[in-house]
């Protein structure tokens, strides 16, 4: 049972990731999606900044190598990235068809988990990547106007970005605690997100902000922190090529919630898709 406990650990994050999806898109209503993102990495940092007071693994920085550190900060780059792209897809698009574009990300850590961790890509693997890539491509509907389709691309750098964190992620944690790991990538993060958004002068839609917002910006936080806590530590435990597609059942969680609080119908094309996604995800376990 301690030995597949990674996959206890990566169905946590996936839960938890799926919430935070609607919790996001439930806080930018009037506000810019960086300066949500900016608000967000706060109660993150704070989230693991307590944690790591409570179990005092402050005393192991001296400890942490060159190489470790510099792929953290590789890692909070590209986490800086993908949130940066992520979260302006969701505020122009269908939250059910950004979150299955993202899904491609799989068959990209697929492949980068080969070529720099040198992981296996299987025929199970190969399989797995046509029903996810069909079954994104079945849940994707066109939205509104051409113009307004630029959602469409943001949610394509996410994917890439989402692949790159993983990566870099997993290789930053060799030799130290995901916990502080993760607090260091996050102040990274934190950083990088408000030299963004002052430089972009985003923070002035803090006249826009209202109770609701904060309210859901605090708790996307929260949740995002719970799901990289639980991510971090499966991803230590086993291989990104594996603790990745778990992980990324979140769309299961995020149609869930979306369609009880978003009021975000599914038609049958679109459950098909997921179906595809969801028994693509679940084979690469076995």
């Amino acid at each position: 049972m301690v030995n597949n406990m990674w996959i206890i650990y990566a169905l946590l994050a996936a839960f938890f990731a799926g919430i935070t999806a609607v919790f996001a898109k439930m806080s930018l209503s009037d506000i810019d999606s960086s300066f949500a993102s900016s608000l967000r990495t706060i109660v993150i940092l704070l989230f693991f900044l307590i944690l790591v007071l409570f179990k005092n693994l402050f005393i192991q920085i001296n400890d942490i190598n060159l190489k470790t550190f510099i792929f953290l900060i590789l890692s909070g780059i590209s986490t800086t990235l993908l949130w940066i792209f992520y979260f302006k897809a969701l505020k122009f698009g269908n939250i059910n068809s950004v979150a299955s574009i993202d899904k491609t990300s799989i068959v990209i850590t697929l492949i980068l988990s080969s070529i720099f961790l040198n992981e296996k890509i299987t025929i199970i693997k190969i399989i797995s990547s046509v029903l996810i890539i069909g079954g994104t491509l079945l849940m994707n509907k066109k939205e509104g106007k051409l113009k307004d389709n630029k959602w469409i691309i943001y949610a394509i750098l996410t994917a890439l970005f989402t692949s790159t964190t993983t990566i870099f992620g997993k290789i930053g944690l060799k030799d130290i605690n995901t916990i502080l790991s993760t607090l260091i990538r996050t102040f990274i993060v934190f950083i990088l997100i408000w030299l963004y958004v002052i430089f972009t002068k985003k923070y002035k839609d803090y006249k826009k902000l209202k109770f609701n917002d904060i309210k859901f910006i605090c708790l996307s936080g929260l949740t995002t922190g719970l799901s990289w806590l639980f991510y971090y530590a499966a991803l230590q435990k086993s291989e990104a090529s594996l603790v990745f597609p778990i992980e990324k059942l979140n769309i299961l969680f995020t149609v869930i919630f979306s369609y009880f609080l978003l009021k975000e119908k599914i038609n049958k094309r679109s459950l098909i898709g997921l179906f595809s996604i969801i028994i693509g995800t679940i084979i690469l376990i076995f």
